[in-house]
């Protein structure tokens, strides 16, 4: 039996498709939302984490990181397989950076997820087709892993301040990215920056 912990922010959708695969004989599936995915990991020690990454609270304090952390530095020895959209290659790069195993775009087919999770579960990669010109385009992507964090929870109406509190920096830390994003979009100001970022799907 495969332990599988959806992690996805919109309640119906998560319980809908964990009912949906759990039905297959050899998975085992509870879901929880961001804010509970890495204490729900610890409880449930699953196989398998499968990750919405199109959710904000992808990069925050409890999102995606601090799972990758718990998964590869604590030794509860779950693989992570990341829900992901081809048109939004930021996401992509993050998953990608923080090791997870499996990629598959949100438009495949359950069975498709099975699929992967059943290939993640023995340790093998598994990558969606759909999603190749996607990490095309964030493999050209200017900005790193931080400076995404960033931009994200200011695209997200945070302010200096909570930006900050968020990824445990200092506001003077938090604006020098900010000027280092904005030279690196070309952009004239914050907002022009986020603007940028969010056409080329980076946030």
């Amino acid at each position: 039996m495969i332990r599988v912990l959806l992690v996805h922010d919109t309640y119906l959708l998560r319980t809908a498709l964990a009912a949906l695969i759990g039905r297959e004989t050899d998975l085992e599936v509870s879901s929880t939302s961001w804010p509970g995915a890495v204490a729900t990991s610890r409880t449930l020690r699953p196989q398998v984490c499968v990750v919405d990454m199109d959710s904000p609270d992808a990069v925050g304090p409890r999102g995606i990181r601090e799972l990758s952390r718990r998964c590869y530095e604590g030794g509860d020895g779950f693989s992570l397989l990341a829900l992901a959209s081809a048109g939004r290659p930021g996401p992509l790069r993050r998953a990608y950076e923080e090791r997870a195993l499996g990629f598959l775009s949100k438009n495949a087919s359950p069975d498709r997820l099975v699929e992967g999770i059943r290939h993640v579960a023995k340790g093998e990669r598994y990558v969606d087709e759909s999603l190749g010109f996607g990490f095309l385009e964030a493999s050209e992507m200017p900005l790193t892993r931080r400076e995404l964090s960033v931009l994200s929870l200011a695209a997200e109406g945070a302010s200096i301040g909570e930006i900050a509190r968020s990824l445990c920096l200092s506001n003077g830390t938090v604006r020098n990215y900010m000027a280092a994003i904005t030279r690196k979009t070309g952009a004239r100001n914050r907002v022009d920056a986020i603007r940028i970022s969010q056409c080329a799907g980076w946030v």
